[in-house]
């Protein structure tokens, strides 16, 4: 199933005093990229979070924030008394040093960072690499949801215009079989209008014709052409990542349909290679947020 690089999934997992909240989002990129943005007490667990992302998701660029919320009542406060100390005999040091003998305030110690706070306990400690590992297999499974909504819709309009390109095709193929023969009586008219004196034999004029439609031949082009779509259908069928491939699938049709260009001298091929051109683009620029 053919999957979009955009999306975002939302999800909880709660604690004994809180809870783990994972938000997750994706865009377009050209190879995987993950950036995972943790509060300090759960960055131990990174490499297991981007194991967990990587594992599901191939391509994009995917942030994913996580934030943990112990700010649910019941939970107790931690005092970090030796920093509370140390902060102490500084603010006492400067009294000294400056001749102020003010008392110094407990509310100014518990103020400082990292004097109080509230922490997880052992319990949570313990449990929280799962009920993370969860939360962010959860956000995962609502991104893919969505990623995969938008590539249904990435799929039927693939499917719309490959049936373009085939037509388009279809087109030159039965039009170029015909350029030959309009060369030869073009020919033929142009050389009546010098007199019958002046004529070249036939065999001149034949050699001349076979010539032409050597080098206007498309017949390789147009079966490379018809392989390459067999191998966008099929891809389009894979349930594997095929975004690098329907790229890569993309640029050998351009190719083929260039050279079409420069070797077919008609005006109506001419105008059906303007059309593939324009429709190969269209294709190329959805086939960029296809994971």
């Amino acid at each position: 199933m053919i999957k979009s690089m955009t999306g975002y999934g939302k999800s909880e997992s709660a604690l004994e005093h809180g809870k783990i909240v994972v938000e997750m989002r994706s865009v377009n990129h050209r190879y995987g990229e993950i950036s995972v943005k943790l509060p300090r007490s759960l960055i131990c667990f990174e490499n297991d979070v981007r194991k967990t992302v990587s594992g599901r998701l191939k391509r994009g660029k995917i942030d994913v924030f996580i934030q943990l919320d112990t700010s649910v009542e019941g939970l107790p406060p931690v005092v970090n008394v030796a920093l509370a100390r140390a902060y102490h005999a500084a603010f006492s040091s400067l009294n000294e040093e400056l001749g102020i003998y003010d008392p110094i305030p407990l509310s100014l110690i518990v103020g400082q960072k990292d004097v109080l706070a509230v922490t997880e306990n052992d319990m949570q400690v313990d449990t929280m690499r799962d009920v993370l590992l969860a939360a962010v297999g959860s956000a995962v499974d609502a991104m893919e949801a969505m990623r995969l909504r938008e590539g249904s819709e990435l799929l039927d309009d693939l499917r719309a215009r490959r049936a373009t390109l085939a037509g388009l095709i279809d087109a030159i193929a039965g039009r170029a079989s015909f350029v030959p023969v309009e060369y030869a009586e073009k020919l033929s008219a142009r050389l009546a209008q010098f007199g019958a004196k002046n004529l070249p034999d036939e065999a001149r004029v034949a050699q001349e014709v076979v010539l032409m439609a050597d080098r206007c031949d498309i017949t390789e082009e147009l079966v490379r052409f018809g392989s390459h779509l067999v191998q966008f259908d099929a891809a389009l069928e894979s349930g594997e990542p095929v975004g690098r491939k329907l790229d890569f699938l993309l640029q050998e049709m351009g190719r083929e349909v260039n050279t079409i260009g420069s070797k077919a001298n008609d005006g109506e091929i001419t105008s059906c290679v303007v059309e593939l051109k324009a429709e190969l683009e269209k294709i190329r620029e959805q086939v960029q947020n296809i994971e």
